[in-house]
């Protein structure tokens, strides 16, 4: 019986009880403070990484998971009864958790003989989520892992994250910025909108108050109204979420999914950010 599971890594910001419904593996990043080191999801919830972000002056740093750690993961996943494994990643644009992904699943190649395949989701938080949760449904039909890896980068050419940014510091601070880089000259005053591109964080426009920078997300959820699929929203502990997630209700009819930014964003993101993702269909 073919039976294909899926793995991502924390960097998806999908609620743990979305990607437990799916059967998705998530294997969790690291984040520095100092000295310290925690194991995102597993040892800093959103709430406590924001918690101690309040407390400290510098910025965490995020680190990849080593490959030992993916091996694992598809080890568990092998000895429940998996047939085979895709592994939907962070952009390796940011990040070498995917080339982490990539030596463990020679790894277990060799030595367990079963196919696990790497797909560059090329976007990030919960743009990674939702392409997991749409290989985990296609999974659950039945698909095999070539159907699977063919889907996922189909999905990964389609995603749209953009996002509003309430403060440039993170940004700045993690290099991350990529082609954004022009924003560091305005005001700090400057609401950012931020979308990824081709795996990078890309400027996409700015306004000058919150609920302006918002209503410019939603204006570009409205350009793809009627082809979007899997809608979600991603927020960076923001008391104003319901309010927005409200404001998307009358431009797309099924269920959004709506995530915490985690520490892996967040670092870079700040506090206060809000976004969407989906695919354009």
């Amino acid at each position: 019986m073919n039976r294909v599971r899926i793995v991502t890594d924390s960097s998806c910001d999908l609620p743990v009880e979305v990607a437990d419904a799916y059967g998705i593996e998530v294997v969790p990043l690291s984040i520095r403070f100092g000295d310290t080191e925690l194991v995102d999801r597993d040892e800093l919830t959103p709430a406590e990484f924001w918690v101690r972000c309040a407390d400290t002056t510098t910025l965490p740093e995020t680190a990849a998971p080593s490959p030992g750690r993916f091996e694992t993961a598809y080890g568990r996943l092998l000895d429940g009864g998996a047939t085979g494994i895709l592994v939907v990643s962070l952009s390796s644009e940011l990040s070498a958790t995917m080339q982490s992904a990539i030596v463990a699943a020679r790894q277990v190649a060799d030595e367990r003989g079963v196919d696990v395949r790497v797909v560059d989701s090329r976007t990030v938080s919960l743009g990674v989520g939702t392409i997991a949760i749409a290989c985990a449904r296609a999974a659950a039909d039945g698909a095999d892992l070539d159907t699977l890896e063919s889907l996922a980068t189909h999905l990964a050419s389609r995603t749209r994250v953009v996002g509003a940014l309430d403060t440039l510091e993170n940004l700045k601070k993690g290099g991350r910025i990529g082609n954004a880089r022009a924003l560091l000259g305005t005001a700090l005053s400057i609401k950012p909108i931020i979308e990824v591109r081709d795996g990078r964080v890309e400027q996409a426009g700015k306004q000058r108050t919150r609920s302006k920078a918002l209503a410019l997300v939603v204006e570009r959820v409205r350009e793809d109204a009627g082809r979007i699929s899997d809608l979600a929203v991603l927020h960076a502990d923001c008391s104003d979420v319901d309010q927005f997630v409200d404001s998307l209700r009358p431009l797309y009819g099924g269920e959004i999914v709506v995530g915490e930014i985690g520490p892996v964003i967040g670092t870079h993101a700040g506090r206060g950010t809000i976004g969407v993702a989906y695919q354009r269909t």
